[in-house]
């Protein structure tokens, strides 16, 4: 797959995944607007039958007052009531102005005079049509006086008295859960200038912050005078809480929403990962390809020359002829040994042959028998042994191939028309550790590529010199190597100036000496 069509999809998926989650931000947003509307609504109507229960409770308590009042008997001398022959006379002013008398009978006085005034029935009728219109009025002007008195006497009653802190918990709680609004609340009734009568336990401890999108107001008695009006406060601690509960459902589409997200950017990141992958593979085939070409030529080239009859005569060219052989032998089964090395150590196949060696003894070896390359390409190389202690345990064979592919890389990335100087030093470190570097006055590395060089495959761009030609394979082989040895290895470089490995390796501790010894 192109690189063209993997961004393209890449483009495509990504604004499709913006846009649903766009669309379930705009619904959710929605849902919490109208489900923040319709708790607005429930409180307000809850708060409203709040005041008219506490309206209620007043007018109640006027109307029991003046039931109160008429049932003693000093209602009757404050309407002029007085003993009349066959029933109760009363005189009556109401405060609508209203001026008359009322005399109730008995029912036996009734009965009395029906019986021993035949004639009078008309009049009897009429009379009884007034007592019932004078009941009527007395009672109309009860009303009207306890109209009066919650109009004139309320407003100055206590608002303890007229709305009291149970009563007012009670008919909350009530009306709320009749709108299905069953939460904590907390409330306070205050004045017009916002001095506080009392409030529950919880509301003096809100942060006035938290509570501005979280408090109603609603007016008690709505015929007080203006100067003396009070207001019902409430707060509602978890009202945000409550409203987002109902948006749970909800959480299972973004949980669906981020796993697609993320296996999708997943699949992208190993669809880029595989693509590099084959770029490398087919880069390493190329570059392999030419590897085992030159020394497949040159052993071709000395066999025609063994069937030679005046080469065969020469002793000294059959040794020249066969050195050739051999040493391109030699090289064609490293290479080899390279890609079967990486593959076991990739598949946890291989095992270590670790034992105590003299890493200074060892690289020593190593520099001796690298001199002459170096050398031949009018280089120099110096090694400098300052570690007296460097006992390591590792694997001979295989550190011995670290040092040579280092020393190897730093041939093949020289400057043309700069003589290679090649350093090695060795010191020890505290915490029983031995540093190795390896130094070299070549083209160096960019910083980009200074991060990946470890990588398998990856290979740093030169141009296409024959003597740079390899697998990818020799750093990531080193740091496998090194990593396996519990060792470690980074890299400092300068672009133009040159490049600088340093190994750091665990030294043989005396514990480990004596148990040696042991």
């Amino acid at each position: 797959m192109k690189k063209s069509t993997i961004w393209l999809l890449t483009v495509l998926m990504a604004l499709t995944f913006m846009g649903l989650l766009y669309i379930q931000i705009i619904y959710m947003e929605s849902m919490i607007r109208m489900r923040d509307d319709q708790f607005a609504e429930g409180v307000r109507r809850s708060l409203y039958a709040v005041s008219s229960l506490l309206e209620q409770d007043e007018t109640k308590y006027f109307l029991e007052e003046d039931v109160a009042e008429v049932e003693s008997s000093s209602v009757y001398t404050q309407y002029g009531g007085t003993p009349h022959l066959g029933g109760i006379k009363y005189s009556f002013t109401t405060h609508s102005g209203l001026v008359g008398d009322v005399t109730i009978k008995s029912d036996a006085d009734k009965i009395y005079k029906l019986q021993n005034d035949q004639n009078n029935v008309a009049t009897s009728y009429n009379s009884m049509r007034e007592e019932l219109k004078g009941q009527y009025l007395y009672q109309k002007g009860i009303i009207d006086d306890v109209i009066i008195n919650i109009m004139n006497k309320a407003a100055e009653r206590p608002i303890q008295e007229r709305a009291d802190s149970v009563s007012v918990r009670r008919y909350l709680k009530k009306e709320l859960a009749n709108n299905g609004l069953d939460l904590p609340f907390e409330f306070a009734v205050v004045s017009r200038n916002g001095h506080v009568f009392y409030h529950s336990g919880g509301f003096g401890n809100m942060n006035p912050t938290n509570m501005e999108n979280s408090m109603f107001v609603q007016s008690l008695f709505h015929n007080d005078p203006a100067n003396k009006k009070n207001y019902l406060k409430v707060y509602f601690p978890s009202k945000d809480k409550y409203i987002l509960s109902s948006l749970k459902f909800m959480i299972p589409s973004f949980i669906f929403t981020f796993i697609l997200l993320i296996v999708f950017l997943y699949t992208i990141i190993l669809a880029f990962r595989q693509k590099k992958l084959t770029e490398m593979k087919n880069d390493f085939i190329n570059n392999m390809t030419h590897e085992f070409k030159t020394p497949i030529s040159t052993i071709s080239l000395a066999a025609q020359m063994l069937n030679d009859p005046s080469v065969r005569k020469s002793p000294t060219m059959l040794q020249h002829i066969s050195g050739v052989i051999n040493d391109e032998t030699k090289r064609l089964r490293f290479q080899v040994e390279k890609v079967l090395q990486m593959s076991m150590f990739d598949k946890k196949k291989g095992t270590l042959r670790l034992q105590d060696v003299d890493a200074n003894t060892l690289i020593s070896n190593v520099v001796n028998t690298f001199r002459l390359k170096v050398e031949k390409y009018g280089g120099h190389i110096a090694a400098h042994f300052d570690a007296e202690d460097a006992i390591v345990n590792i694997d001979e064979m295989h550190f011995t191939n670290v040092i040579f592919n280092l020393l190897d890389n730093a041939v093949k990335y020289r400057k043309e028309d700069t003589p290679l100087e090649l350093t090695i030093t060795t010191k020890n470190l505290p915490g029983d550790k031995l540093l190795i570097t390896i130094a070299d006055n070549g083209i160096g590395i960019k910083k980009e590529d200074l991060k990946k060089i470890f990588e398998k495959f990856f290979r740093v761009s030169t141009g296409n010199r024959h003597d740079v030609k390899g697998f990818g394979l020799g750093l990531a082989y080193v740091h496998k190597m090194l990593g396996l040895m519990d060792g470690s290895i980074t890299a400092e470089s300068d672009l133009g100036k040159g490049t600088r490995f340093i190994i750091t390796l665990p030294l043989l501790s005396s514990e480990d000496e004596n148990r040696e010894k042991e």
